[in-house]
């Protein structure tokens, strides 16, 4: 009997693991749509839609509210502003927006009907009136290179211009009180860029960065999520930095080669960076644009 048992007994034992897998719990799914309180603070709180990020702000008179992000997302304005109305009912004072791109500014029709005043820097205004996007509020306030400072209630959010950088029109935002910065899309956190390269102003971003990081701060809530969705510090920054400067010494040699545009972006690596999130679909990105600014000018 022993011998026909024996192979009865091995099935049991090697069903057991693959029930009690079975039986465990599945993983929890991300939540298309998130909104969390920075840890530390009474009144800052960053809202997510899909991979996009966005800062509100709560104070005693109102609230100040960032990017609507809600391009190709049609109930996205109403979806940020839903969910600030579970945090308050307290009026929409101001929505500004971090840069002109749709990706991060489209989708703000809720907040405005909602009384908002949209502000942005001038040359977005003047990039949204030329483009005309039927789904993009146009600012009503806009912010000349000298910046400005927001301020509701006890609450100062500090607006200030550094040139070129990802875009022509990118406005850094930081809460002095709280330390904090919201900057988009210029500076990754903890990750290699994409497809943001397309238009980025790679020596203007070098010394957008260093002025970032000349600054008094301590957070920094990016545009998109980093990984495990933490905050950036100042490391992040000069990480990106370097990341930039490797990038821009790495293809300034291939280009003085007369290698720009091939064979430099199939021969282009950032070895040191090889383990960072991105790094597989961004190098291409970077490559190009790298080999346009050292191989053509531009």
């Amino acid at each position: 009997m022993t011998r026909f048992l024996a192979p009865l007994w091995a099935a049991l034992l090697l069903a057991a693991p693959l029930a009690a897998e079975a039986q465990a719990p599945a993983p929890q799914a991300r939540p298309p749509i998130q909104t969390t309180k920075v840890a530390g603070t009474d009144n800052v709180y960053v809202f997510r839609n899909g991979n996009y990020q966005s800062m509100f702000v709560v104070t005693e008179q109102g609230v100040i509210a960032t990017d609507p992000i809600a391009y190709g997302k049609p109930t996205g304005g109403k979806d940020y502003l839903d969910e600030i109305r579970k945090v308050t009912d307290r009026p929409i004072k101001y929505v500004v927006y971090s840069h002109h791109h749709f990706d991060h500014i489209a989708g703000g029709k809720a907040l405005k009907d909602d009384g908002a005043t949209f502000v942005a820097h001038r040359r977005a205004r003047q990039r949204l009136e030329q483009l005309a996007d039927p789904n993009t509020v146009l600012p009503d306030v806009v912010v000349g290179d000298a910046g400005t400072t927001l301020r509701l209630g006890s609450t100062e959010l500090v607006l200030s211009y550094h040139g070129l950088n990802h875009s022509d029109s990118t406005l850094v935002m930081r809460l002095p009180r709280e330390k904090i910065l919201f900057v988009v899309d210029t500076i990754p956190i903890g990750q290699v860029p994409g497809r943001g390269m397309i238009d980025f102003h790679p020596l203007e971003a070098e010394a957008f960065m260093k002025e970032v990081l000349a600054m008094d701060w301590e957070r920094l809530i990016p545009g998109h999520p980093a990984p495990g969705d933490r905050l950036g510090t100042k490391k992040d920054v000069q990480d990106q930095l370097d990341l930039l400067q490797a990038a821009s010494t790495t293809m300034q040699e291939l280009a003085r080669q007369g290698k720009c545009w091939e064979p430099a972006e199939k021969e282009f690596r950032l070895p040191a960076y090889e383990s960072w999130p991105g790094y597989a679909a961004g190098l291409p990105f970077i490559a190009r644009r790298y080999c346009g600014l050292w191989g053509r000018g531009t």
